[in-house]
């Protein structure tokens, strides 16, 4: 529920305060003088588009900010939960700042939110319906959507076109894999020849550099094995050998170290290259028996780097990228065959027309019935209205085909005479009519709401009289239920309200203001007075206004 509302710099309004309280409040003044703002201001609490040219002339930003009390609303706490946006046990405030350079930023409980979530959150807060309610109430979509939202079902609309969507691209697939499934036999014949044709290779990650290496140790073996025994040849083999040399050094040294110990370090890292020198005379030896001068092993290697690269030739690649060339054409014709798997994408299109079919026809059964109790309850509103022997009706006709809204189309029916045949509400109703109509349909929808505030902004556009009365005693019906808040131009339904607020607008600084104030008794009957007979108060008017708000006290 709403508590408090602060606008500043917003339109006409340069700085407001308003408190609000439960039941039903009204809301009045001349026109011009921006009662509608208000609803304006919670619009962009709530999520609406901001304009720059809603910022007051003369400022550079406007703001906007309330706090809510919603101890009542579970459902609302975890939300805000589950979005990290929670506050103070039971209290909601909400902040809104436009700036000149188009700029918009919103927070929720002093963190900040984005217009998506104060729209989200609106949800839970507040129902507004606009003075031009009955001007989409013909369109077949608003119907539908009244129906939903009465029958509980909106969510389960969203659902079922959520379903259908899937179902129309499972179809969409199969039938694109039946048109595509002789082209892509070409790519799958040639993917699999490529396949088989690298596959005969036997291909190896890190075959090409070790072919290189066997390659360049095979074509050059004889010259490795006749620099291998030289170099033994000349530490070892020949006189003056390099070690024959060392243990002559050795020799003569130790016998000398006897009259001087300090050669004794030099001694000790001679006799450590004498054993380094000798692992590698023993090591040379090993390599240079190793080897076995194999002409056919040589011919099988380069006969071996020939095939892969003509293979690389042929597939424009470098031959070590052969393997992952072979990878990729493996992955290609795997996605190949999954994507062509005609018996496959026909049975994901049956389950997912399955799953449209079972929500659709949970939505149609909780249309059937709400459909018969919404018809029942609009028609007795309707009889409330001033429109005796009208009656109203909802059909449900089997659509031709299965749509993202559902199994059946929708269609408002009336009977606007006692005796006439019902007809769409189109082409039977007037502009007064549809008026009534519609607002039957809000009050109606109104009474099931989950929401703890509804507004109606001049809902009562077209109509007078006795209907007027009737409609303030519904609105305040409401409000022992709801807070409800009503812009109206008409006393019979202001004089209905618990509280009574008036928007006036006056020139100050050469600037026009609005101001709203709450009347007290005496204020509000002059209000009063002043809707029924203009700026000139008179006995008359005064009294009459004093018997309406006592009648409706």
């Amino acid at each position: 529920m709403l508590l408090s509302l602060n606008v500043k710099d917003f339109v006409i309004v340069d700085q407001l305060q308003l408190e609000f309280a439960p039941g039903f409040t009204v809301l009045t003044g001349e026109t011009g003088a921006g009662k509608s703002i208000i609803l304006d201001a919670l619009g962009l609490l709530l999520g609406d588009r901001a304009e720059v040219s809603q910022i007051r002339e003369g400022a550079e930003r406007a703001e906007i900010a309330a706090q809510l009390d919603i101890r009542q609303q579970p459902d609302l706490i975890a939300w805000l939960a589950e979005n990290e946006l929670a506050g103070d046990d039971g209290e909601l405030l909400i902040r809104r700042i436009v700036d000149r350079g188009g700029r918009s930023r919103s927070f929720i409980n002093g963190m900040p939110a984005t217009q998506g979530q104060l729209k989200a959150m609106g949800e839970y807060l507040v129902d507004i319906h606009g003075q031009h309610a009955h001007q989409s109430l013909v369109r077949p979509d608003a119907q539908r959507e009244l129906l939903d939202a009465y029958a509980g079902a909106s969510q389960l609309a969203r659902d079922t076109r959520a379903a259908w969507q899937d179902w129309q691209r499972a179809r969409k697939a199969r039938e694109d894999a039946d048109k595509q499934q002789r082209e892509s036999e070409v790519e799958r014949e040639r993917l699999t020849w490529q396949i088989s044709e690298l596959s005969e290779l036997g291909l190896a990650a890190d075959e090409w550099p070790q072919l290189n290496q066997l390659h360049s140790r095979l074509a050059n073996a004889a010259e490795l094995a006749q620099s291998a025994q030289s170099a033994v040849d000349v530490l070892s083999e020949m006189d003056g050998s390099c070690l024959t040399l060392l243990s002559q050094v050795q020799s003569r040294l130790g016998k000398l170290s006897g009259y001087d110990t300090r050669l004794a370090e030099s001694l000790a890292l001679l006799d450590s290259v004498d054993a380094e020198l000798r692992e590698v005379v023993y090591s040379l030896r090993d390599y240079a028996s190793g080897f076995d001068e194999d002409p056919g092993q040589l011919a099988d290697v380069e006969a071996r780097i020939n095939a892969l690269m003509s293979a690389a030739r042929k597939y424009r690649c470098q031959p070590e990228d052969l393997p992952k060339k072979l990878a990729d054409w493996t992955q290609q014709l795997a996605e190949l065959e999954a994507a062509t798997d005609i018996e496959a994408l026909s049975t994901a299109e049956s389950v997912a027309m399955a799953r449209y079919r079972a929500q659709a026809e949970s939505l149609s059964a909780k249309r059937r019935q709400a459909a018969a109790e919404l018809s029942e309850r609009i028609g007795r509103e309707m009889q409330r209205l001033a429109m005796e022997g009208a009656r109203f009706a909802i059909e449900l006709s089997a659509a031709s085909e299965p749509t993202a809204h559902g199994l059946e189309t929708i269609e408002y029916l009336v009977a606007a005479n006692q005796g006439s045949t019902l007809r769409p509400l189109a082409k039977v109703a007037s502009g007064g009519e549809l008026s009534r109509i519609s607002l039957a349909m809000q009050v109606v929808i109104s009474q099931v709401a989950s929401v703890p505030t509804l507004i109606f902004d001049e809902v009562d556009v077209g109509i007078g009289g006795r209907v007027a009365e009737v409609v303030g005693k519904l609105l305040k019906q409401l409000g022992e239920r709801y807070q409800v808040l009503c812009v109206t131009h008409l006393p019979q339904v202001a004089s209905c309200g618990n509280q009574h607020w008036r928007v006036s607008k006056a020139a100050e600084g050469g600037r026009t203001v609005s101001r709203i104030a709450a009347l007290d008794a005496e204020a509000r009957i002059l209000e009063i007075a002043r809707m029924l007979g203009g700026e000139d108060i008179t006995a008359t008017t005064r009294q009459h206004a004093s018997e309406m708000l006592a009648a409706n006290a």
